[in-house]
């Protein structure tokens, strides 16, 4: 099942098709504002700006569940992320990415990509101490914190689950890979 089959919200409130994104690269990230994590929308945005024009683009989910991060209203986290990081990519409603209600884009990812690269000791020591202060971390393929990274092909399917700790500048490579096949 692809993400490309479902409608999300945008922070108007009004429905967003996601299969206007088939034949384009994605990078869906579920954000915070009040996070320690908060600056990757600087790299994020980075991304946006050299590869939009090349058929990228940036899904971005703000969620409250990990430490009450994102409490703002929809449009004052857009205010901030283009106020304070200069983001040309809009923020998508706010959702919930685990639990009973969890937007289904985010149940497809987790089902295509249960688990997260994590590269080196230090990110691995930070994530293990995330998931113990996560509650809403409850099963194996949850989201563990703010600003866990898929990486969606032109199709809509997850290929790379980055978890918060990944930079975004090392997801670059994998972004032009993407883009390059046919």
């Amino acid at each position: 099942m692809s993400i490309y089959n479902e409608v999300v919200k945008n922070r108007k409130g009004e429905d967003i098709d996601l299969s206007t994104l088939k034949g384009k690269v994605s990078l869906v990230v579920n954000t915070a504002t009040g996070c320690g994590f908060t600056p990757q929308y600087e790299a994020i945005e980075s991304l946006y700006e050299k590869y939009h024009d090349k058929g990228f683009e940036v899904l971005d989910f703000p969620c409250n569940q990990f430490g009450h991060q994102a409490p703002g209203s929809d449009n004052e986290i857009h205010e901030f992320c283009t106020g304070k990081y200069k983001t040309k990519f809009d923020q998508l409603k706010k959702i919930e990415v685990n639990g009973d209600n969890e937007c289904k884009v985010f149940t497809i990812l987790k089902q295509q990509q249960p688990t997260e690269e994590i590269k080196g000791m230090k990110n691995k020591m930070a994530m293990k101490a995330i998931k113990k202060i996560s509650t809403t971390c409850v099963k194996p393929e949850d989201i563990k914190w703010n600003f866990t990274k898929f990486l969606v092909d032109k199709d809509g399917n997850a290929v790379k689950r980055y978890a918060p700790t990944f930079n975004p500048k090392d997801i670059e490579e994998d972004i032009i890979a993407l883009l390059e096949k046919v």
